[in-house]
């Protein structure tokens, strides 16, 4: 867990909803177990699976046998950056350290299919327009809709119902949005929480395939 305090807010948090929240930052397989226990539906591991910025399956591995091999417990943090070259398609490289230093790993079709065994979810931040509230990486949140074939929510630029419009037609239904700083009870202006759950009421269930 990040920063001073932090351990106490989440478990405070985790007692006030046990089996409601989700836990990442600092996750590890010596603690991953840890926060199950103290009430967390799932634990979100990022960059303890990139030591030295490089994909370590091994860590991955070691995590979910820390659960017991539940995959349903674990979601798989690939939030990313956008590269772009003169005369190639944009990629999506791996971002860790707040997103400043880039992995060695692709989101793309191939990472994924690698990745979906080992987890239940993707939570992946588009770092180059978070929190900018300016829109959303369209062309990501497309492909997500195309390459994964387990719940993943996209995390950048959302500021509006639109946004949460705008992803569902993109992704076909296959992909959530999460509103950050936009959200009224963050202080934000461009929506608010009663709005988004009216939204998500109104919305057909999804059924897996």
């Amino acid at each position: 867990m990040l920063g001073p305090g932090n351990e106490d807010a989440a478990t405070d948090a985790l007692q006030a909803w046990p089996g409601g929240l989700h836990v990442g930052g600092g996750i590890r397989d010596v603690n991953a177990a840890q926060w199950i226990g103290r009430g967390a539906e799932k634990v979100i591991v990022t960059s303890y699976l990139f030591p030295d910025a490089r994909f370590s399956m091994k860590r991955l591995q070691s995590v979910l046998a820390a659960l017991g091999g539940d995959t349903q417990k674990l979601v798989v943090d690939l939030s990313c950056r956008q590269q772009r070259s003169a005369d190639g398609p944009v990629k999506w490289i791996v971002a860790m350290d707040k997103w400043q230093r880039l992995t060695d790993m692709e989101v793309n079709a191939e990472s994924i299919a690698t990745l979906e065994p080992y987890c239940s979810e993707f939570l992946i931040h588009a770092a180059d327009v978070e929190g900018l509230q300016k829109g959303i990486d369209q062309e990501l949140v497309r492909k997500l809709g195309e390459w994964c074939s387990i719940p993943v929510t996209y995390a950048g630029g959302g500021s509006s119902i639109r946004d949460l419009e705008l992803v569902e037609r993109l992704a076909d239904g296959r992909v959530d949005l999460t509103m950050g700083s936009a959200l009224d009870i963050f202080g934000g202006s461009g929506v608010k929480l009663e709005e988004c759950v009216e939204w998500n009421q109104r919305q057909p269930a999804q059924t897996s395939t």
